[in-house]
C-alpha cells in the first residue's frame, strides 16, 4: 500500500472547505474513478483502515462510501479478501462515423434568428456576491434564510408518501397542498379572498407575466407599461409583437391620462412601483380601475413586493378592491424566501387560469414538485411568517441607515423615504454620465442598479436604483460614502467641462 500512496493522495482529492461532505466527495471521486476507467476492473482497492488514513479521513467514512458503492454496483466485496472493482461495468461509446474530411459551411444563426425586440435591461457582473458594496436588489440574504426550518420541511417533502403525492406528472398543473396554504394564509394578508381554481402556480412572476403575454399580447394590442417602469414587462410584452405605450406617473402611481384611454391592458406594479418604490395611493387605484371599466380594459398587477412593508398599514392590492373581475394578479416568494426557488403564483378568474395552464403546460408542464411540497409545509408550520417578521425588521434597520447616510453624505441628492420594500430610488444631483459612474464604482467593489433601463426613452437624469436587501448593515455607510466620492467627482467633472 506504501508505495501507492501518492497515487490515491492524487486520485481521491478531497477538499475539507467545500460545500459537500467528505463522504460524498470520497464516494462520486470513487465513482467516476470506476466509471471512466482510471480504476481498471478487478482492481483491488485499500482497506478502509489503510485508505482512512492515507486521506486523513475516519475509518467510518471509506466504510460507508464503500458499502454504498457496492449497493451501486460500483464495486465488489469478496469475504475476507476486501473491495474490487466491479468488472460488469462496461460505459457505452457511440459509435464513430468516418470523416470525410469535408469542412460544411456553419449557419449563420443571425439569419436564423427572430427579429430581436428585447431592449434595455440589467446586467450584472459575475461574482456580485464578492463586491465590497453590493447594493443590488431582489436578491436574498442568506444570513436571515431559516436553513434548519428548510431543511425540515424538505426531508417531510421527501418522506415515501410525500414523494407518491409529488412525482408524478399533474395533468392539472397545480400542486393544491401549496395553492391551499396561499389561499388560507398569503393572499388574505394582502386582502385578496380567492378559491383553487382562481390560483396557478408558476416559475416565478417572470413566467406568469410570460404567460400572459401569449394569452393576451400580440400585433395589435397596445400594453401600457409605467414609465419608469419594470424593463422586462415592456421586453416581454414587446417581443410579443405587443405595442407599448409608456404611462406617465406621479408621487400617487400612474396618472389617468389620453395615454391610458388608449391601452387594451395595463401593466403596474401598485404596492411598492417598480423602480421608485411609491405606492400607489388608495384614491389612484379607485380611479384606475373605474378607468378600467369605462374603457373595457384589463390590468395585469405586479404585486412582486407585497409583504415587507415595514412604517405604516400596507394597503390592499388592486386585485382585492377590483369588483368586476378587471385585475389578473400576480406574485411570488421570492423576495421573503428566495428568488431561485422560483415560487410564483396567479390569480386571476377561473377561465383565464384554465387557459394559462394550457400555455404552461406547452412550456414547463408542471412547477417543481418538491419545491411546491417543501414551499407549502414551510408556510403550515409558521416557518414564513417568522420569516416575514425578521426581513421586515432587517429591511427598516437597513432602510433607516441608508436614508441617513444619504442625507448626510448626498445631501443634494432627492429620494423618497422607504415604506417597504428594499430598495431606494436615488436622483443624482446635475448632468453626470450614468454608465462611467457605474463602471468606476464597480472597479471600486461598489454595485447599484442603474436607472436607465427602466425608462421607455432616454432620460437626462442620472437616476439609480440602490437595493438594500443584502448588503451588511456596517457597510451601508461607507458605501454611501464610496458614492458620494465618485458622483462627487463627475459632477466636478462635468461643471468644469461645460465652463
Amino acid at each position: 500500500m506504501q508505495e501507492h500512496e501518492l497515487m490515491w493522495r492524487q486520485l481521491l482529492r478531497l477538499d475539507r472547505n467545500a460545500a459537500a461532505s467528505l463522504q460524498i466527495q470520497l464516494r462520486s471521486t470513487l465513482a467516476n474513478a470506476v466509471l471512466d476507467g482510471r480504476l481498471p476492473d478487478g482492481l483491488k482497492l485499500p482497506s478502509s483502515r489503510d485508505l482512512a488514513r492515507v486521506l486523513g479521513i475516519s475509518r467510518n467514512t471509506v466504510s460507508l462510501v464503500y458499502e454504498r458503492l457496492v449497493s451501486e454496483g460500483h464495486i465488489t466485496s469478496r469475504a475476507r479478501e476486501g473491495h474490487f472493482v466491479h468488472g460488469g461495468i462496461r460505459r457505452v461509446e457511440v459509435a464513430k462515423v468516418a470523416d470525410s474530411g469535408d469542412k460544411p459551411a456553419r449557419p449563420n444563426w443571425n439569419v436564423h434568428f427572430a427579429p430581436a425586440s428585447i431592449n434595455r435591461w440589467l446586467n450584472r457582473p459575475a461574482g456580485w456576491q464578492k463586491y465590497r458594496y453590493p447594493f443590488v436588489y431582489g436578491q436574498f440574504d442568506p444570513r436571515l434564510f431559516p436553513l434548519t426550518e428548510w431543511r425540515e420541511c424538505n426531508r417531510e417533502a421527501l418522506e415515501v408518501n410525500a414523494v407518491h403525492g409529488w412525482a408524478q406528472d399533474d395533468v392539472n398543473g397545480g400542486h393544491p397542498e401549496l395553492i391551499d396554504q396561499l389561499i388560507r394564509f398569503v393572499l388574505p394578508r394582502r386582502g385578496i379572498s380567492a378559491k383553487a381554481g382562481g390560483v396557478m402556480l408558476t416559475m416565478g412572476t417572470q413566467h406568469g407575466l410570460y404567460l400572459i403575454s401569449r394569452l393576451f399580447g400580440g400585433p395589435g394590442r397596445v400594453v401600457g407599461i409605467e414609465d419608469p417602469g419594470y424593463m422586462d414587462a415592456r421586453n416581454i410584452f414587446s417581443h410579443g409583437g405587443s405595442d407599448i405605450q409608456p404611462l406617465a406617473i406621479d408621487a400617487q402611481g400612474v396618472m389617468t391620462s389620453a395615454d391610458l384611454a388608449r391601452c387594451q391592458y395595463i401593466y403596474c406594479t401598485p404596492s411598492h412601483q417598480c423602480p421608485t418604490g411609491l405606492t400607489m395611493s388608495t384614491e389612484r387605484r379607485l380611479a384606475l380601475l373605474d378607468h378600467a371599466v369605462r374603457h373595457d380594459q384589463v390590468i395585469f398587477e405586479d404585486d412582486y413586493d407585497p409583504e415587507t412593508q415595514y412604517i405604516g398599514q400596507p394597503l390592499p392590492a388592486l386585485k382585492a378592491i377590483d369588483k368586476c373581475d378587471r385585475v389578473i394578479y400576480l406574485s411570488s416568494l421570492s423576495k421573503i424566501l428566495a428568488p431561485g426557488l422560483r415560487v410564483g403564483f396567479i390569480v386571476a378568474p377561473a377561465g383565464v387560469v384554465r387557459r394559462l395552464g394550457e400555455l404552461s403546460r406547452l412550456m414547463i408542464r408542471q412547477v417543481p414538485g418538491n419545491n411546491a411540497l417543501a414551499t407549502a409545509l414551510f408556510i403550515k408550520h409558521g416557518h414564513y411568517d417568522r420569516l416575514l417578521h425578521t426581513t421586515r425588521q432587517s429591511l427598516s434597520q437597513r432602510a433607516e441607515i441608508l436614508v441617513d447616510a444619504l442625507r448626510k453624505h448626498l445631501p443634494e441628492a432627492s429620494f423618497s423615504i422607504p415604506q417597504g420594500g428594499s430598495s431606494l430610488w436615488l436622483t443624482l444631483p446635475g448632468r453626470i454620465d450614468q454608465r462611467a459612474l457605474l463602471a468606476s464604482c464597480v472597479a471600486n467593489g461598489l454595485l447599484f442598479d442603474p436607472g436607465a433601463p427602466f425608462f421607455n426613452e432616454e432620460s437626462q437624469a442620472c437616476c439609480i436604483r440602490l437595493g438594500f436587501s443584502v448588503i451588511p448593515v456596517e457597510r451601508i455607510e461607507p458605501g454611501i460614502v464610496e458614492l458620494a466620492r465618485h458622483a462627487n467627482a463627475y459632477a466636478r467633472r462635468t461643471s468644469m467641462s461645460r465652463a
